[in-house]
């Protein structure tokens, strides 16, 4: 038997007032870290690959 999935109607999530200064600031800082942490993984695994394989 299959579930129904419900579709809601929404044109935004969360509160109807906009963020604060100190959210817009720490929303910005989160997403430059996670940026930041994403881009150090990827770099890692290039180098991975880059390097030679001594067998």
């Amino acid at each position: 038997m299959k579930t129904k999935k419900i579709e809601l109607d929404v044109d935004f999530i969360g509160g109807d007032k906009p963020l604060t200064a100190k959210e817009e600031k720490e929303l910005s800082e989160y997403f430059k870290n996670s940026k930041a942490k994403t881009q150090k993984l990827v770099s890692k695994v290039l180098k991975k690959r880059k390097s030679p394989v001594n067998s």
